[in-house]
């Protein structure tokens, strides 16, 4: 039955790929070359080049004052987009005639009225698999839903992004389960990092991230309960944000465990600049989603805050260096180090995070992901082999695999609620540490233990998870990419480090991994969290960051 879903999901996205040849790859590309991440674009014309290397702020603008026509846009997205899959196996619904229809109409508006129908007018926007988009099938990595969860409607985040003239055009893959920070599934396989084919583009938004890193789309819609936004955004040096619970339109996702809310996910944005985040979250906030969301907080967004107003010249912000499970790698280490430099530079006031309790904050998600001991997910999969990161998640299912009774529900909620407790007061006691005798403005965290990890090889997602389980906004952004040739590491401030033999079997492991040669040319990024539904002043905050770092290297 896998088998023959998968051959039909497959031929299915063929078909609509192949009608188009002359968006295919003129040339052949052997099976051992890793970095691909130029080809996507290389038969553009100069004209489309231009299109596609724009941000989404950016092209918006563009489309308005008639530089190019939606049409245009669309088309060299989608050029991209088909050689992207070829590539990387990142796409999964593929629908370009109908982008191309609603591409027509908002050039004939444009051209009869004068006027765009919204802020986002003309702009392809790429929409992860689980999010339901009317017409179109949300397996959502499961081949039992396939061809069985046709949407008969859009999600609430995709109906405002056609209000506000977006282009809805092809929907991307994301992993069995989706609770994996890998992208891999029976229906259409592995999807591939295309810096380095041999790696993995993170997950659960994996798709979005491949098809975006290499210019295939210019803003995506992820989602990210554990860091399934950030972390693809991170391995594929791109920007994404977690907001908050209830700030972001959250229904009309297709998923296991529909109806907890013991611990929740968030929708967001994937994207080409930081400005992009606050463009996503201004035209979702500024659609009034809390009419039609009952859970949504009735939080108008505040651009000014997003562009710094109100911030003092002087931030504080703790750098988390190791989280005492699993330290980084060097690269992620040396980032965090070229930051500090920068933000005390900057005259900014930069101390140290004191990890607080990162194991114990996974074990108790760990509850929270599995209060029913896992048997949904075993129910979905039963004819549908679980792949080795569902394996490795479901490896670590508490209670014997069992479910929690309700009592045990609710103690497991006060437990969450005193973890909370216990952090914040951590984040206030904090301002006795500090130069300002102001309290912390963020915190500076790696995203990940490691750059883009091989497949399969991934061990801990701690670095994120723990914001999600404090419901804390963070933002994802790139510093660069590693280079492997003559790589000396940072000199580190004493003991912020773990530098002893490991500390488990899992940092065993994540530290087995560190091999120079394996990460050259992969992005490196880092983590920047806020304090709870801020996520305007968080935006801010990582403007005066990227302020900081792009003075140093003028320097």
């Amino acid at each position: 039955m896998v088998e023959e879903v998968s051959r039909a999901k497959k031929a299915e996205r063929e078909q609509r790929l192949a009608q188009r040849p002359e968006w295919r790859l003129q040339r052949q590309v052997p099976p051992g070359l890793t970095d691909v991440s130029a080809l996507p674009t290389s038969q553009l014309t100069p004209r489309e080049r231009e299109i596609v290397h724009l941000d989404a702020t950016a092209l918006a603008e563009a489309v308005r004052a008639r530089r190019y026509t939606s049409v245009e846009v669309l088309k060299a997205y989608c050029h991209v987009a088909t050689i992207a899959q070829d590539l990387t196996n990142c796409l999964t619904e593929v629908f370009f005639d109908e982008g191309l229809r609603r591409a027509q109409e908002l050039d004939r508006h444009l051209e009869e009225t004068g006027e765009v129908v919204g802020p986002l007018h003309g702009v392809p926007v790429s929409i992860k698999d689980h999010i339901l988009v009317k017409g179109h099938d949300t397996a959502t990595g499961y081949a039992a839903w396939a061809f069985r969860t046709v949407a008969e409607k859009d999600a609430v985040a995709v109906d405002i992004l056609r209000t506000a003239g977006a282009v809805i055009y092809v929907k991307t893959a994301n992993p069995q389960t989706l609770l994996a920070i890998e992208t891999n599934n029976n229906i259409y396989g592995r999807t591939l990092n295309p810096y380095n084919r041999s790696l993995t583009p993170g997950g659960s938004s994996g798709g979005e991230s491949a098809l975006i890193a290499v210019h295939g789309s210019p803003l995506g819609i992820g989602t990210d309960i554990g860091g399934s936004i950030r972390i693809p955004a991170a391995y594929t040096g791109l920007y994404g944000l977690k907001g908050s619970v209830g700030r972001m339109p959250h229904a009309g996702l297709m998923g296991s465990h529909d109806g907890m809310d013991a611990i929740i996910g968030a929708l967001g944005p994937i994207a080409t600049s930081a400005r992009d985040l606050a463009l996503f979250c201004r035209v979702m906030l500024q659609q009034e989603p809390w009419l039609v969301e009952p859970p949504l907080l009735e939080i108008p967004w505040k651009q000014d805050v997003a562009e710094g107003a109100g911030l003092p010249e002087r931030l504080t912000f703790a750098i988390l260096w190791d989280d005492g499970v699993v330290a980084p790698h060097p690269p992620i280490l040396d980032a965090l180090k070229r930051a500090r430099d920068a933000l005390l530079a900057a005259g900014h006031d930069v101390i140290t995070w004191e990890p607080l309790d990162h194991k114990e904050a996974w074990d108790l998600i760990l509850k929270l992901y599995f209060l029913d001991g896992g048997e949904e997910y075993r129910q979905v999969l039963e004819h549908d082999p679980p792949v080795p990161q569902t394996e490795w998640i479901l490896s670590q299912v508490p209670n014997g695999g069992k479910p929690f009774t309700v009592a045990e529900t609710f103690r497991i909620n006060l437990e969450r609620e005193a973890f909370r407790a216990r952090v914040l007061a951590h984040w206030n006691a904090a301002k006795a540490r500090t130069a300002t005798g102001r309290h912390v403005d963020a915190v500076l965290s790696p995203v990940a233990a490691s750059l883009a990890p091989r497949h399969d090889m991934t061990r801990w997602w701690g670095y994120t998870s723990y914001w999600n389980l404090m419901d804390y906004p963070a933002a994802v952004f790139p510093v660069g990419r590693f280079r492997a040739a003559g790589h000396k590491p940072a000199q580190l401030p004493q003991g912020v480090v773990h530098v002893g033999d490991p500390r488990s079997e899992r940092e065993r492991v994540v530290r087995a991994e560190w091999d120079p040669e394996t990460y050259d040319n992969i992005p490196v990024s880092l983590q920047l969290i806020g304090r709870r539904l801020n996520e305007e002043r968080l935006l801010g905050i990582l403007g005066k960051v990227e302020e900081a770092l792009r003075f140093q290297d003028q320097q």
